[in-house]
């Protein structure tokens, strides 16, 4: 009897799932709508245990502005829309095989970590904190601790294990699980110059 070919992992649409479920059990995150959230993936350039793992890309300017003077030129974010036509207003990426070599409380952090900085108006900003640092607090590592917290209260909650399980392999076993990786790449939105002064 032939054996069946593996079924490629779809990392974006499991990566989402996560995301929608802890949107849905985290009171923290509960004023996230996912569906005005783009998750993709980007190709990691080298295979690293350092540099990027995921990030958050804000589709609007400060307090949800839609335009932003630069230099006195007034520029806007090139506009991002999924398949029914919604705005959406942000993008959610995450840097593979780099995240998927992380383990899988580091993972769980990178998650909360990303959805952490989506303003609690959902309004295509930023979460903003006092002071210089206004993106993580002054200090990374407490951030990430605080982050940590919430990961494991997430997990306390029980989600299906069907639903992160995989988070708990590396990118090479889920290689040879699956055969492909395969999910969403998008283009980060560029800046773009608006006519007149």
């Amino acid at each position: 009897m032939l054996e069946s070919a593996p079924q490629p992992l779809d990392f974006t649409a499991r990566m989402r799932a996560i995301c929608v479920d802890m949107t849905q059990r985290l009171d923290e995150l509960a004023h996230i709508d996912m569906n005005r959230v783009a998750v993709c993936f980007c190709q990691a350039r080298k295979r690293v245990r350092h540099g990027i793992f995921a990030s958050l890309t804000p589709l609007r300017f400060q307090g949800g502005q839609t335009t932003t003077v630069r230099r006195g030129r007034t520029m806007a974010i090139q506009r991002m829309l999924d398949r029914e036509g919604r705005e959406m207003l942000y993008l959610l990426s995450f840097y593979v095989p780099r995240f998927l070599d992380l383990d899988l409380r580091e993972k769980l952090i990178t998650i909360v970590h990303e959805l952490w900085h989506i303003s609690p108006h959902f309004n295509g900003d930023i979460r903003r904190h006092e002071g210089r640092c206004y993106a993580h607090t002054g200090s990374q590592k407490q951030y990430d601790a605080a982050m940590d917290v919430i990961a494991q209260r997430w997990l306390a909650e029980e989600p299906p294990e069907h639903l992160w399980g995989f988070l708990a392999s590396s990118f090479d076993d889920l290689l040879v699980r699956h055969g492909r990786i395969v999910g969403i790449k998008v283009r980060r939105p560029r800046l773009i110059p608006l006519p007149g002064r």
